[in-house]
């Protein structure tokens, strides 16, 4: 920003990417709908095109509203360039595509969202990607796949819908070590929550769709990071056509400008919860990053300044107390999405890893009887009491 005092994340969220406005321009970043954008003199369109000064030439390579995204994530991030995509997954095997080739290593964990995970185990392989997933949790097994090759260190955290944590920081030095370009997807715990670039990742990705756009009215993904390595990811992007809609980005800037105020509150909230929960009858467990009894809580709160607005937790009965529980809900929608103003409720099955079989999310330690529940910002009184009235109608019609 052009501010010689770097701002507070908050107040980064709201003007990064739209700080230069001159008189009599809109004080909102306009929705630019065009496909093209024309000029008058042959040289100056030549020396955009090639890429000598700014501008923009066809929509499915830059667009101002999709300029402006991508600049507040980048400074929200502290990264060096950023490139947005259609979609968080399109975001995600696009970096993929634009840095492997046959013959190269990834070294990932088996906690990976659903769609990753088939693009680590049905695509990859098919191009000749050597493919190794470690359990999520055996740090030590990871660093030793490190050291035996590793071209690109893929990690996830929290995790997604067990909220396991990695040691970001252990973890890509010791890609580094190697030589490997290391990728986080920081979608569950935002900008405001966790730097993994500050960690040591080369690259961050984001499913935008999720709590930076935060009303589930947008689809986006975002890379940023070393310039470098965004050069390519941006090529791959923009020629193989998996961009950001501008409308899109509209709406994701809009949204984003909140990112600080939604993430403070749903930080509290699913603290909250989460305490409750532990204690609640029919919950068999709770699994979120800000409790004492999680397995990596010292490591979380090393490395993160808020927990974030997803938990999960387990009903004793399993599906057939889910499927009592899911619907007893007032205050949560039912549905394939995280990060909104609206709490969310479903389950795997339904919704992260819904492209696996009963014994596939066994195997990923994800039971049946799971919820994953992303808070919202509505008054957490009124989410406990409805948690509470949903888990004793779940009792009463299993008894």
């Amino acid at each position: 920003m052009t501010d010689h005092v770097r701002p507070r994340p908050g107040t980064t969220a709201v003007w990064a990417g739209e700080e230069e406005r001159r008189a009599g321009e809109p004080t909102q970043v306009p929705m630019v709908g065009s496909v093209s954008f024309g000029y008058r003199d042959l040289e100056d369109w030549t020396s955009v095109a090639r890429g000598e000064r700014p501008g923009h030439i066809y929509g499915r390579n830059t667009n101002p509203t999709v300029a402006a995204f991508e600049e507040k994530v980048r400074q929200l991030e502290g990264a060096g360039a950023a490139t947005s995509f259609a979609t968080g997954m399109a975001a995600i095997a696009g970096t993929f595509w634009a840095l492997l080739e046959p013959g190269r290593r990834v070294v990932s964990t088996r906690d990976t969202y659903g769609g990753t995970s088939v693009v680590f185990t049905d695509h990859l392989p098919r191009w000749g990607v050597d493919t190794v997933l470690c359990e999520t949790e055996a740090t030590e097994e990871i660093e030793a796949e490190i050291a035996r090759g590793c071209d690109l260190l893929y990690l996830e955290s929290p995790t997604n819908p067990t909220l396991k944590v990695l040691d970001l920081a252990r973890l890509a030095e010791a890609g580094r070590r190697v030589g490997a370009t290391v990728v986080v997807d920081n979608t569950f715990a935002t900008p405001m929550n966790q730097s993994p670039l500050a960690l040591g990742a080369h690259l961050v990705i984001h499913s935008a769709t999720k709590f930076l756009g935060g009303h589930a009215d947008a689809l986006g993904g975002v890379v940023c990071g070393d310039a470098d390595l965004l050069r390519r990811v941006f090529r791959f992007r923009e020629i193989t056509g998996a961009s950001l809609h501008p409308e899109a980005a509209y709406l994701l800037l809009r949204g984003l400008k909140t990112l600080a105020l939604r993430v403070g509150r749903q930080n509290e909230s699913a603290l909250r919860i989460a305490r409750w929960l532990e204690g609640a009858e029919g919950v068999t467990a709770v699994h979120y990053p800000g409790l004492p009894s999680h397995p990596a809580h010292d490591v979380a709160t090393r490395q993160m300044r808020g927990f974030g607005g997803v938990l999960s937790f387990a009903l004793e009965g399993g599906m057939a107390a889910v499927r009592r529980f899911l619907p007893a809900l007032r205050w949560a929608h039912l549905a394939a999405n995280l990060g909104a103003v609206e709490t969310v409720a479903g389950t795997p099955a339904t919704t992260s890893h819904v492209e696996c079989t009963p014994e596939e999310r066994a195997a990923l330690g994800i039971p049946e009887g799971l919820v994953r529940y992303s808070v919202g910002i509505e008054d957490p009184e009124d989410l406990l009491a409805d948690l509470e009235q949903a888990l004793a109608a779940a009792r009463v019609r299993g008894e």
